[in-house]
């Protein structure tokens, strides 16, 4: 078993078990933040960070490549150098911490800016003790929620300066740093600096809280938009807003009242106040560059405000922050071209909080040949994409609503595309479809569904469009009943880890389809020397030499000699590693050679599994797909869940072929396997139990 599959086993166990939660994150790159802080505490040296140097490389990859222009005199430096009196966090964080250095991630400020309202949120992300006083030793610690779990992000505090000024993000004081070392780990996490450069709103929204996002394009926004906010408010929700670019000269160019173009600004509160005699709906913004303000109607010092009676004019203007703004909703609704909202999950609201979210989630994976199937367009491969249950069993109760109905929403996230930007990739267009499950497969949990039902079925639902962001989502309503999620690339044969959430606003069950592992092998005939046909005899005493045994270098000639006769079979032969297994699997006298019986019987194996093997090599090119060679382990007896099926693919297939010598391989091995397990299951239960003797045994010589 390779280091890989033992090792996702292992994972697999510790996320039920709980690793991943706030309450016990994982630590990424294996750094624990307690021991390295108290090694350096003992040894009396600052933290290095190894695996982050303080280099040039942990800038950038394009703009902010070594010896770029703009990374040219960058010098790192600890807080402790940049000032006398260094703080992590001074009077409580707040949004004016958080000011733009040379870097294009407001997208991240503005979540972070939002993230300071709600403390509770914050110290998930930036635990409490810290400090550049007491035991300070260089190292900080940052945890995110990535792809599913929370990670525990480990840095040392030297940071990229020019001139003796922090480049990237910086508090307006000066003096006040968890903004600053926030950046650096989130950096980290994502390879560089520069591969924060672009983003929305929504990817730190999420990865702060673990929530999901919803979008709204504001020129079509729902009537009831401005209830949306407020209830969003209320639950602590992170809200982003953003006005389009319609092309690359309007990136951060600003409008004739002060809105900055393609900048990510956060919503921080909604007031209604009595206005000329009328209720007037307002809306508070905020810039994370800590300047540049609207200067429209309600902003700082508008006329508008004169209207106001005192004292409430005096409490609005009493809770803004620099950088932060009032406007008319109406206006808002005119100005900015999208809202963004996270929804928190469960477990980052309060105890009296208002969610309603039942969340499940799966880890999967598109693997080429094997689970990368593409969207639609693709009827031959779609069918192999991953799939999964929802089965929906409570409507909703909304009074008003005559439909019966049922609310959830699906959120479809690609993994770890950041990293990839240094070698040129980016994300995948993504995107999924929802099928209504048929009465005959109701009930059922182990059928992977296949071609037909995708060829004679459409969708009931799916998502609106298939996009290259991190992740896509989609609020659906469909009636009670079960229903199959499908998750897939745009294009087939793309490779990334995914992982699929479904929040529902009723009670609901998930769950992953696929076939449950089984083996239908055939009893072992009982044949003797004299069911055996004299012309196979007489042909087995010419092969098999004076012993009358075929070792395993024989069965190699003849296998190879065979098959060379039927030129309908592409094959490079059969290797000696491949006729060892076949001897293994049919060696019932332990002489590590094959009889005239045995070798009778394997004979027979092969000719059965020749005739599967043209079948399912549908377009006749003499090798089989990827995907025909699922169909065709089916058809030999064998059913096999998504990862074993990534495992053959990964062992058997070249360049997404197999050919007829590793197809039967692949047959020889899955039946010797499934018939030594068999022996060891000792109570038919499905388990196993052996010693490492045996353990050695089985995996050496299978």
């Amino acid at each position: 078993m390779s280091g890989g599959i033992s090792a996702s086993i292992a994972t697999g166990r510790l996320r039920a078990e709980g690793m991943g939660s706030n309450d016990h994150a994982v630590p990424f790159l294996e750094q624990d933040y307690e021991a390295l802080r108290q090694e350096c505490l003992e040894t009396g040296c600052l933290f290095q960070d190894p695996s982050f140097l303080a280099e040039p490389p942990s800038l950038g990859f394009k703009e902010l490549a070594p010896f770029s222009a703009k990374t040219r005199d960058v010098e790192w430096m600890r807080p402790t150098e940049l000032t006398d009196d260094p703080q992590f966090i001074l009077g409580g964080a707040t949004r004016t911490d958080i000011c733009q250095g040379a870097l294009g991630d407001c997208w991240l400020l503005a979540a972070i800016a939002s993230l300071t309202l709600n403390e509770r949120l914050l110290h998930r992300v930036v635990p409490h003790g810290q400090s550049f006083q007491e035991d300070y030793a260089g190292i900080f610690h940052f945890q995110f929620w990535q792809f599913g779990e929370w990670v525990d992000v480990v840095i040392d505090d030297r940071l990229p300066t020019k001139n003796g000024e922090i480049m990237f993000v910086h508090s307006a004081e000066g003096n006040e740093f968890w903004s600053a070392l926030l950046e650096k780990a989130y950096a980290k996490l994502n390879g560089s600096y520069e591969a924060l450069s672009g983003g929305s709103t929504t990817e730190g929204f999420e990865d702060f809280t673990g929530g999901v996002s919803e979008m709204y394009e504001l020129r079509k926004a729902p009537r009831d938009l401005y209830r949306i906010i407020g209830k969003a408010l209320d639950r602590g929700s992170l809200l982003g807003c953003s006005i389009d670019i319609t092309s690359a000269f309007d990136m951060e160019s600003v409008t004739f009242k002060k809105l900055v173009k393609g900048h990510a600004y956060s919503v921080t509160g909604l007031k209604k106040v009595d206005y000329q005699g009328q209720v007037e709906r307002l809306i508070r913004v905020r810039n994370p560059w800590g300047q540049v303000e609207w200067t429209g109607a309600w902003s700082d010092n508008s006329p508008e405000w004169d209207e106001l009676d005192p004292s409430e004019r005096e409490d609005l203007h009493l809770k803004m922050e620099d950088g932060e703004f009032w406007m008319s909703f109406q206006e808002f609704l005119r100005q900015f071209s999208r809202l963004e909202i996270c929804n928190l999950t469960a477990d980052a609201l309060s105890e009296d909080g208002l969610s309603h979210w039942n969340t499940i989630k799966f880890h999967g994976m598109w693997r080429r040949g094997s689970t990368a199937g593409g969207c639609r367009n693709h009827p031959n491969t779609f069918w192999i994409n991953p799939q999964y249950k929802i089965t929906l069993l409570e409507e909703d109760d909304d009074p008003e609503d005559e439909e019966v109905a049922c609310s959830f929403l699906v959120a479809l996230m690609q993994k770890d595309r950041r990293r990839y930007r240094k070698q040129g990739q980016d994300m995948h267009t993504i995107g999924f479809a929802i099928y209504e499950i048929p009465e005959e497969y109701r009930g059922c949990q182990n059928v992977h569904l296949k071609k037909d039902f995708f060829l004679t079925h459409s969708s009931c639902a799916r998502s609106e469009t298939f996009v290259n962001l991190r992740e896509v989502s989609n609020r659906l309503r469909l009636p009670p009943g079960e229903y199959l999620i499908v998750p897939s690339t745009f294009e087939s044969g793309q490779e990334a880890d995914f992982v699929l959430r479904v929040f529902t606003e009723k009670q609901s069950e998930t769950e992953e389809l696929d076939d449950e592992i089984s083996a239908d092998l055939e009893d072992e005939d009982d044949i003797s020397e004299d069911d055996i046909e004299d012309s196979f005899k007489s042909m087995f005493s010419q092969l098999a030499g004076e012993d009358m045994e075929i070792s395993v270098r024989e069965l190699r000639t003849i296998l190879n000699r065979v098959v060379t006769r039927h030129e309908d079979l592409k094959t490079d032969g059969f290797s000696m590693e491949s006729c060892r297994t076949m001897v293994s699997l049919m060696d019932k006298d332990g002489t590590a050679r094959l009889g005239l019986v045995e070798f009778q019987m394997l004979w027979n194996k092969i000719r059965k599994w020749l005739v599967i093997y043209r079948e399912y090599d549908m377009d006749k090119s003499g090798s089989m797909s990827s995907y025909e060679m699922r169909l065709a382990v089916e058809s030999a007896g064998f059913k096999l869940n998504n990862r074993l099926n990534q495992v053959l693919v990964a062992r058997y297939a070249e360049n997404e072929a197999i050919d007829f010598d590793n197809f039967i391989c692949c047959l020889v091995k899955l039946e010797a396997m499934f018939r030594s397990f068999q022996q060891l299951d000792k109570e038919g239960e499905g388990v196993a139990e052996m010693n490492i003797t045996e353990w050695l045994y089985m995996t050496m010589c299978g």
